[in-house]
């Protein structure tokens, strides 16, 4: 076997272009496609401008996609974002992105599925006003659960969901594209024309949201073949191939339902499919997008869990976050901790009435702090270490990093400006690290002192 596809002293690099490919564009899709059109529509204004703001996320996440290459080929790890971030600026940022994705990033995004997946499930058997958290709650509940025995099938799991996630967007966009256009409402002859271009801001951060994922693609970059070139192709064909599929989806919705009805849904695809076939269709697209759900679930909360024990075993004060139980062979007390903080964010979007919007708002402005750091952190690099190696280089730098930069740093505000009481929440969580962090370094401080004793 050749050193390009085994590594004595670390992860095997046995991941094609291919695989890596398809294992990044399953990161990407995710139920926010069947649940953020209607929001972007809503926030801006016009038909010209919705398509408008999925074509630049597209083209943000490409650029974004650059950086990150070269920090993926650059600097292989495992530990993706939290390396480079350690690498750059120290241990103490680090423990805040660990503890961001512990407290925010991966449980804001469990709860935001949930939400999704209880909108649909409404949509099949109604348990009262309050279907949508108790189903989310429920599925929560229910995966931690099947997760903490030690599921050994979810391999299997994840590619049967992702594979229903994919044929529910083939049927929409069948039906969108080839049915007869949907007939305006008074609402929509009534709505912003197609050049209103406020609230491009908030529409931006659930258009980029329903792109995450790509970024996770740097946690496979020390078991990609050949990554010196196929991490960056997997990277861009990935970004290409989602920006095509949301873009035709969303003119899939528009045709069949008119711009109106859409920015006003609370399930668009099922709301698409009944218009096409009635009732019968509303509940095909309702259970293939409720089953699809648990994959994004499922998945976040897989890695989720990994993490959070990752940062028990390095931080003394969570020590009880590193237990790895071998009876079920999982991290059994950071998967506890993180279906708490998952329940207590369902109850957060229940109290505000607006479950996937509040819970967006509760993820962004951190995902975005982070974001930004890690885009600042090339700069950091190519100045510290001039001359590494680097197999795929940024290209215009310092142009197209800077961009990528400035991007973040916009998306940033407007996360903040534009969203509500979950983004204030958001950030308290993470002042609240600094808190954590400093009790953390005096404990490890007390341990070392007693061993040197």
């Amino acid at each position: 076997m050749s050193a390009s596809d085994q590594n004595s002293t670390g992860p095997s690099q046995i991941l094609s272009l291919g695989d890596a490919t398809a294992i990044i564009v399953g990161l990407i899709i995710g139920a926010g496609i069947f649940k953020a059109p209607s929001t972007v529509a809503g926030a801006s204004g016009g038909e010209a401008a919705m398509v408008a703001c999925w074509i630049a996320g597209g083209v943000l996440s490409f650029i974004g996609a650059m950086c990150y290459a070269e920090l993926a080929t650059a600097y292989p790890s495992v530990g993706g974002e939290y390396h480079f971030i350690g690498r750059a600026f120290g241990r103490r940022p680090a423990f805040f992105y660990a503890w961001a994705r512990m407290t925010v990033i991966v449980a804001g995004s469990i709860a935001v599925f949930a939400f999704v997946f209880g909108d649909y499930c409404a949509r099949l058997f109604s348990l009262g006003e309050h279907s949508s958290p108790i189903y989310a709650v429920l599925i929560v509940v229910i995966l931690t659960v099947v997760n903490i025995v030690g599921l050994k099938a979810g391999k299997t799991t994840q590619n049967v969901f992702t594979a229903l996630l994919v044929l529910g967007l083939v049927i929409v966009l069948s039906v969108g594209l080839t049915m007869e256009p949907g007939a305006p409402t008074a609402a929509a002859q009534a709505a912003p024309s197609a050049n209103s271009w406020s609230g491009i801001g908030l529409a931006m951060i659930f258009v980029l949201f329903t792109y995450g994922g790509w970024n996770d693609g740097a946690y496979i970059s020390a078991e990609v073949r050949h990554r010196e070139r196929n991490m960056s192709r997997a990277l861009f064909l990935s970004i290409g191939l989602v920006t095509t599929l949301y873009v035709l989806v969303n003119l899939a919705y528009v045709n069949g339902l008119g711009f109106s009805a859409v920015a006003k849904s609370d399930a668009v695809a099922a709301d698409l499919l009944a218009r096409a076939w009635g009732v019968a269709g509303e509940k095909l697209i309702s259970v293939l997008v409720a089953l699809a759900t648990l994959t994004s679930i499922n998945g976040s909360m897989i890695v989720g869990a990994r993490s959070n024990y990752a940062l028990g075993r390095e931080w003394p004060l969570l020590r009880w976050l590193g237990h790895w139980d071998e009876a079920s062979s999982s991290p059994r007390n950071a998967y506890v901790v993180q279906a708490a903080i998952a329940l207590a964010l369902v109850g957060l979007g229940t109290i505000q009435r607006k479950g996937f919007q509040t819970l967006v708002d509760f993820t962004a402005p951190v995902f975005w702090t982070f974001f930004l750091l890690t885009g600042v952190s090339l700069f950091v690099l190519r100045a510290r270490n001039p001359d590494a190696p680097r197999p795929y280089r940024v290209p215009l730098y310092p142009l197209t990093p800077a961009i990528f930069v400035a991007s973040c740093a916009y998306m940033l505000y407007s996360s903040l400006a534009y969203t509500g009481a979950g983004a204030m929440v958001g950030v308290g969580i993470l002042a609240a690290g600094a808190i954590v962090m400093l009790f953390g370094m005096r404990g490890a401080k007390a341990d070392s002192e007693v061993k040197a004793g």
